[in-house]
């Protein structure tokens, strides 16, 4: 963390914090949809996965059984330091390649800064933290972009690659097939806490330690044949992306909630009502597509996650050769639900 002779708390720059950003996806869809219909890759047979699945990244086919990937995400501050809120915002924006079963290649910035509040050499702290994950993951940060702007945002651009044979998609699950989440869920709830002030400081590293993170494992599991749908848990919460899976493939799911990997502190925030509006307003989207739920289950469960972790559908005969696979990744890992067939809500919590 570098050190700054004035200190300037980011997330009183913003209206917004990290992937809780995010427009609702109800929203998003009326965006996406033009006068024709939706959004899609028609007449360009190369596009491999364009924005009608929903996937997590673009994928164009570049010959001899290779393709492209390419992504693009980007945020207003989570975090009150400048250096990590960097880190942060790139290891979320490189997480897309690897939720394609990706590796890769290089990045761009993209950076809008409030001139008239914040000097620019915090902003060029913001830049030193993207440097560090992006030397992290392997690749250079490249290039970029920037703008005067009334908030303080910044992410990345990211270029990847893949071959066609470990390609992973989000609607490609079989019904049976095992849930796992490679990391636990409440940043959402930290972060609101925080710029509530009522974050502990013996819990001030929790959600930042996790966020900076990189979700390298995702180009591993690219080739595994016995992983049959992947993606990562951001803006939208477990919820609505286990939505995109589940639906995707003409599936339901069924999860454990006490199964499910959480961050160990979040009943005492949630008493404290440290919710973040992208709770309420994912939970306003697709809230009919989830069986009855308690309050207390749906904050977590809806929560938004930044920087969050892989979610990954394994066949259900090989889910503990899979957990081995992981513990040798250095993963603790245990399914926490499975997919069924389509019901009529497409998730049931237990």
């Amino acid at each position: 963390m570098i050190q700054q002779t004035e200190i300037y708390k980011l997330t009183q720059y913003s209206h917004g914090a990290g992937c809780g950003c995010k427009i609702a996806p109800k929203v998003l869809d009326r965006i996406l949809h033009s006068n024709s219909g939706a959004l899609s890759s028609a007449g360009f047979p190369s596009l491999l996965v364009g924005n009608d699945s929903r996937d997590d990244a673009a994928v164009l086919e570049t010959g001899h059984g290779e393709a492209i990937i390419s992504t693009t995400d980007f945020f207003m501050p989570i975090v009150d330091d400048a250096y990590d809120f960097g880190r942060i915002a790139s290891a979320n924006a490189i997480s897309d390649v690897y939720a394609m079963g990706g590796e890769p290649l290089l990045a761009i910035a993209i950076l809008g800064w409030p001139l008239d509040k914040l000097p620019p050499e915090v902003a060029g702290q913001v830049l030193e933290g993207s440097r560090a994950v992006c030397a992290e993951a392997g690749i250079p940060l490249a290039g970029g972009h920037s703008i005067d702007s009334p908030e303080p945002i910044f992410g990345l651009a990211v270029t990847g690659k893949v071959r066609l044979n470990h390609l992973k998609q989000n609607n490609t699950a079989v019904e049976g097939c095992c849930l796992y989440l490679t990391k636990p869920l409440g940043v959402g709830i930290l972060t609101t806490a925080q710029k509530k002030g009522l974050l502990k400081p013996e819990h001030a590293d929790l959600a930042p330690d996790q966020m900076v993170q990189l979700n390298k494992f995702g180009s591993f599991l690219g080739k595994l044949p016995y992983v049959r749908a992947l993606t990562d848990v951001t803006g939208f919460g477990l919820l609505g992306h286990l939505i995109e899976m589940a639906e995707g493939s003409g599936l339901s799911a069924e999860i454990d909630f006490d199964k499910v990997p959480k961050l160990a502190v979040l009943d005492e925030y949630l008493a404290q009502k440290s919710i973040p509006g992208g709770t309420h307003r994912n939970w306003d989207s697709y809230g009919d597509k989830v069986a009855d739920l308690p309050d207390e289950r749906r904050f977590i469960l809806a929560d938004p996650q930044t920087s969050g972790g892989l979610l990954i559908a394994i066949d259900p005969g090989s889910a503990r050769e899979f957990e081995q696979v992981a513990l040798e990744n250095n993963l603790s890992l245990k399914s926490f639900g499975h997919l069924v067939e389509k019901r009529e809500k497409v998730i049931y919590v237990i």
